[in-house]
This record gives structure tokens, sequence and C-alpha cells, in this order.
């Protein structure tokens, strides 16, 4: 038997073994309490609602650039005329999601009336020969001078959620909503006027998103069961009507399903060719650019059927980071409704949250496949600046909401730097070691009362 140099045996060595499954197990949990930690600051939504908005709208433009310069040439326009118009709204937009951003509660509450009326009376105007244009059959638009229109129901939309909001915050306040008739009055007569002024324009997709935001802000104000349901089917029951009483809504409920451009007695071109662009995409797409189904066979590829195009070109990659993207934009938006203690928050919030996911959730259905044609652009990512400018002056009011909230007010100012007083004309390099030190220890205290780092 061997012998070491001392004399003595050698101690034998235990064998190595694989890490016990125990620890791996430990690992995975603390991973997960670490991520769940993280997905519970303060900050989550505001920085979700922020980021999730600006790469739609980044992406939109990258797409609308690439989905709209085969129309453009075929309109003998520059191939970035759309992309022009789009970047220019998009700016705008900014402008207004930042002023929104900053505004405080009780003047987005004051701009809800106003907002409503100026809303009313353009949709009336849009009826006045002359003065509406008609677009695609529909007659919804205002011409502006050049090739500038304006949709103003797609402004009733913001109204309907600020001016509905406010009402049902302050029949709260007075302990109102438990009674039916002051739950559904002035609110659902106000929203079947403005899906009226829309109706007789023609535009049948603006009024399922208008719908759809009233049953959100009476779903929010705790309307009961069998007042929900008789609005829904007093609803459903008109819109089965308006679609029976028109072959053109007909044709597109025929579409559901279809694998051939002419199903029968139907055209379903749009809806067939949008399906081959999603199954052409494969998993990472054509290339950028490299569409085959814009070149003059799928309709409306740079607006309702933008979805189509992305699809073809990024693969299902790239459909399903923006569906990622509305899906954190809609949790965010449920999250900041459900955490604040304001009802007017709650209200707006859980109306925005409703009318950008509703609108996302048609415009992807009809591209899939799924649900007939509405003719709605995807939310901050198609062409259109009547619907941008809205839609982002909408996530700045949420933006503004999740600001509100009290801890994560705290997290930004402690993410802010705070300088003390201005120094005199002989300050010197010692006397920036009191200002730094006392910043410093503000942040260190706020981080420990808040538990926010």
């Amino acid at each position: 038997m061997p012998t070491s140099r001392t004399g003595r045996p050698p101690t034998p060595r235990a064998p190595r073994r694989p890490a016990p499954r125990l620890a791996r197990e430990n690992r995975v949990l603390s991973l997960y309490l670490r991520a769940r930690k993280g997905w519970d600051r303060p900050l989550t939504a505001y920085y979700l609602i922020l980021g999730g908005s600006l790469l739609i709208t980044v992406l939109g433009l990258v797409m609308v650039y690439s989905a709209s310069q085969i129309t453009a040439l075929q309109m003998s326009l520059p191939g970035s005329y759309f992309f022009r118009k789009q970047l220019l709204a998009a700016g705008i937009g900014t402008g207004l999601l930042l002023a929104a951003s900053r505004m405080p509660v009780r003047l987005h509450r004051a701009l809800a009336y106003p907002l409503l009326a100026g809303a009313v009376f353009l949709m009336v105007l849009v009826q006045i020969p002359g003065i509406g244009v008609s677009v695609n059959g529909n007659q919804n638009w205002i011409s502006l001078g050049g090739s500038f229109q304006i949709q103003p129901s797609e402004f009733g939309k913001l109204a309907l959620v600020l001016w509905g909001a406010d009402l049902l915050a302050r029949k709260q306040d007075r302990k109102l909503l438990t009674q039916w008739k002051h739950m559904l009055v002035p609110l659902v007569p106000a929203a079947f006027m403005l899906l009226g002024l829309i109706m007789i324009g023609g535009d049948m997709g603006t009024a399922i998103i208008l719908t759809a935001i009233l049953f959100g802000l009476l779903w929010l104000a705790g309307a009961p069961t069998r007042l929900f349901a008789g609005v829904l089917s007093i609803a459903a029951v008109l819109g089965l009507i308006l679609i029976k009483t028109s072959p053109n809504r007909m044709a597109r409920l025929q579409c559901l399903g279809a694998t051939e451009p002419q199903s029968g007695p139907v055209d379903c071109w749009q809806a067939v060719h949008g399906i081959y662009a999603l199954a052409s995409g494969g998993i990472f797409g054509s290339g950028l650019g490299a569409s085959v189904e814009k070149w003059g066979q799928l309709p409306e590829a740079h607006t309702d059927f933008i979805f189509a195009v992305t699809g073809e070109e990024l693969g299902l990659a790239g459909t399903l980071s923006v569906l990622a993207l509305f899906a954190a934009l809609g949790y965010a938006g449920i999250r900041v409704a459900g955490r604040t203690e304001d009802p007017f928050v709650r209200y707006a919030a859980g109306g925005v949250t409703t009318w950008i996911t509703a609108q996302a959730v048609i415009n992807i259905g009809a591209v899939l496949g799924l649900l007939p044609i509405a003719g709605v652009p995807l939310p901050l990512f198609s062409y259109g600046g009547s619907a941008l400018l809205p839609s982002m002056f909408a996530i700045g009011l949420l933006i503004a909401f999740a600001r509100q909230d009290p801890a994560a007010r705290m997290a930004l100012a402690m993410r802010q730097p705070r300088f003390g007083r201005k120094r005199g004309a002989g300050g010197t390099g010692s006397g920036r070691s009191p200002r730094r030190w006392n910043t410093m220890r503000r942040r260190a205290s706020a981080a420990r009362s808040s538990g926010e780092r």
C-alpha cells in the first residue's frame, strides 16, 4: 500500500458528485424571486408604458416606410411620401405625449368637456356636403388643404374616455353609482350620439372601438351583470341589424376562414393575401423591404394590413415582438388602473387601455383571418396621423397616471439629482463636497424608507 511522505497512508478522496438537485432548485427559486422583486418595483408600469409605446411607434415608422413605397410610386409620388407624413405626425404626437405626461390630473379633467364638444362639432361638420370627404366609401374625413385630412371620429375616442372618466368619478364621489339611472345617464346616451354620428358616415370599425370603450367604463364603474348584459344585448342587436343591411359588411363576414381570393360569390382578395403574406414570412421573414405582397397584391398594406407586411418581412419573430409590446402596454395600463385610489385615474387609465388593446385585437384578428375586416388601423403602428395623434396623447395620459403613484413619485425623485442653492462667485471645490454629501444622504434615507434602489 503506498504511503505519503509523512509515513501515513493517504486519505482516499471522495468521488466528485454533480451538484445536488436541491441546489439547482434554490438557484432557480432565487432567480424567480429576484425577477419578481424587480417586476414589482414602483416604476415598472412607467417604464413599460414609455418603452413599449416608443418601440411600437419607431417600429411602426420603419414598417410604414417599407410598406408604403410601392403604393407611393404607383401614385406617381416619391417613395418616402407616406413615411414623411407619418414622421411629421409622430413628431407632433411626441409633443402631445410629453405635454399630456406633464399635465396634472385636474387639467386633464378640465379638458374633458371642451374636447367632447369639439369632437361632436367636427363630426357634425363631416356630414355637411362640401366639407366632409369620403374615403373608401366612408364619409368620416375633413380636408385641411392639400393632402392633409383629419378624421374627427378618432378624437371622439379620446373625448369619450376623458369625459366618461370625469363623469363617473364625480358621480362616485357623490355616491350615485349605486343607482342604475345615474350609471347609464348621461354616459350611454352621449356614447350613442357619438356612435350615431360615426355610423352615418359608415365607419363600423370605429363604432366598434367606441362601444368597447363604453363597456370598459361601465365595467370599471361596477355595473351589475344584468345591466351590463342588457346594454351588451342592445348593442349586439343593433350591430347585427347594421351588418345584415349592408352587403359590404356581410361580404366581410363571409370571408372568415377563406383560403381562396374568390370564395364563392364573395371577393376575399384582401383577407386571403394577408394570410399569404404571413405564411410566406417563415420564422425570421424575407428581410426588411423584401415583401412581395406589397407590390400591388395586398390592398392597404401600409394602413389596415401593415401587420401582414410585418409578418412577411420580419417573420414570426417580428409579429410576436409586436404582440409582446402590446401585451406589455396593456398589462401596464391595467396595473396603473388597479393600483390608484383616484377614481378619475382608474376610469381614464382603464378606458385608454381598453381602447388600445381592443383596437389592436380587432386589427390583428382581421389580418389573421379570425375576425371580419373592420378597417381600423393598428394603434401607434399603422399609417395615419388622425389615429396617431390622439393615441399618443392617450399614452401620455397613462404615463402621467403612472407618475402620480406615490411610490413612483418617490422613486423618480431618487433618480433625479437634486442640487443645493446656486454657488456664489467665489465657490471652490471644497464647497461642493457638503452639497454632494447632503444629496447622497437624502437619497439614501429615501431609499431606506421606500425600499427602492
